[in-house]
């Protein structure tokens, strides 16, 4: 990343990680369930220069706080309110948002969201949609109740290329700074993925809804990628998707399954394709120039 900012969001802290940021266009960026913002690296130096990509990390992952109270700081409600500080305190009216997994299904109930959802000028789903398969839900699942020590790192990177082997990942040096963000030692010296594992406490206190409802709700440019071998996404999901929403662009991802890393050329040039398109364009609002808070204090005259 090029910069890294700190929010205070209550009791939480929350990391805001930033690639260009004196870009003249922004990409919020939002990761999955068990990662953090550090995943969408390769996707910013890919789109370039032109894009400031902001990434938070969501409380209990990657240098975010950990909640004392998971049953309440770690649900979707409460994750809608940190997206919403921060696109306060980035002064962002209407923007471009960018999911994956989890981060996907966020931007997607803010987008529907009656009082905000105008400020997602254009959703990108990586690898969700409103139905979540079962088998693929399991999975993930079992990941949290597995082992979360490990004597060596390399015992810890053994099971990270085991996990993570549907992201598609081909090369060694996405590995390597896939395991040196995911590492966390503890106390004794061992080793631990950098999240929280309450987390997954999500599945026990989030309350369901009706994401289809979200999904025909929506206005705004829609773009969905697919891992073909996705466990999370089917292919009858996304018909019924583009069913419900004619427009949606489409990008399925070959030799990938959940979720695809965005780390090649072959999956950002669509993307960078979709929010050059002028409904996209047209929707996005920049921040007015020269209103941050702190120009607006050498703005405003002395008393004397």
């Amino acid at each position: 990343m090029d910069e890294l900012v700190l929010l205070q969001h209550r009791e939480l802290e929350i990391a805001v990680r930033v690639w260009h940021p004196d870009a003249p266009r922004t990409l919020i960026a939002w990761h999955g369930l068990s990662r953090h913002g550090g995943d969408f690296e390769f996707l910013a130096r890919l789109l370039g220069p032109r894009w400031r990509l902001i990434a938070p990390d969501t409380p209990g992952r990657g240098l975010s706080s950990w909640s004392l109270f998971p049953a309440y700081d770690y649900l979707y409600a409460h994750y809608m309110r940190i997206a919403i500080a921060v696109l306060d305190h980035f002064e962002l009216t209407s923007v471009p948002w960018l999911g994956t997994s989890m981060g996907g299904l966020l931007g997607l109930l803010l987008a529907a969201d009656a009082s905000h959802g105008h400020r997602v000028a254009a959703l990108i789903l990586n690898d969700v949609g409103p139905t979540i398969e079962a088998k693929g839900l399991q999975r993930l699942a079992n990941h949290f109740i597995s082992t979360q020590r490990f004597t060596t790192l390399r015992a810890l990177e053994s099971e990270i290329r085991d996990h993570y082997q549907s992201f598609g990942i081909d090369s060694e040096a996405v590995w390597q700074r896939l395991l040196l963000g995911s590492a966390r030692r503890l106390p004794d010296g061992s080793w631990s993925h950098h999240f929280d594992p309450r987390i997954a406490e999500q599945f026990v206190h989030d309350t369901p809804r009706d994401l289809w409802a979200a999904w025909k709700a929506l206005h705004c440019p829609l773009m969905t990628i697919r891992g073909m071998q996705s466990d999370i996404l089917s292919r009858q999901t996304l018909s019924t998707m583009r069913h419900h929403q004619p427009s949606t662009r489409i990008l399925e991802v070959p030799g990938c399954g959940h979720a695809p890393m965005l780390d090649k050329s072959s999956q950002s040039a669509p993307i960078a394709a979709f929010l050059d398109t002028p409904r996209v364009r047209e929707r996005c609002v920049p921040p007015t120039v020269g209103n941050t808070w702190w120009q607006r204090l050498l703005r405003t005259p002395r008393q004397h």
